[in-house]
């Protein structure tokens, strides 16, 4: 069983990729893409917040 500090670092290493790919459908004009990776980037945002992560820093999207 992974660790409270493995589950955190995946999802803040997932969470940075999610970032880019939105970044790059948003500048694609691809809202469909960008729609659908959306749905993940709020789910990984509850859940670092959920483990105490400030994702303040972390936030490239600023919605």
């Amino acid at each position: 069983m992974p660790s409270q500090a493995d589950i955190v670092r995946d999802s803040i290493n997932e969470f940075s990729r999610i970032q880019d790919w939105m970044i790059l459908a948003k500048k694609n004009d691809d809202l469909e893409t960008y729609e659908q990776i959306h749905k993940r980037y709020i789910e990984l945002k509850v859940t670092l917040s959920t483990l105490g992560v400030n994702i303040t820093e972390l936030d490239r999207i600023k919605e």
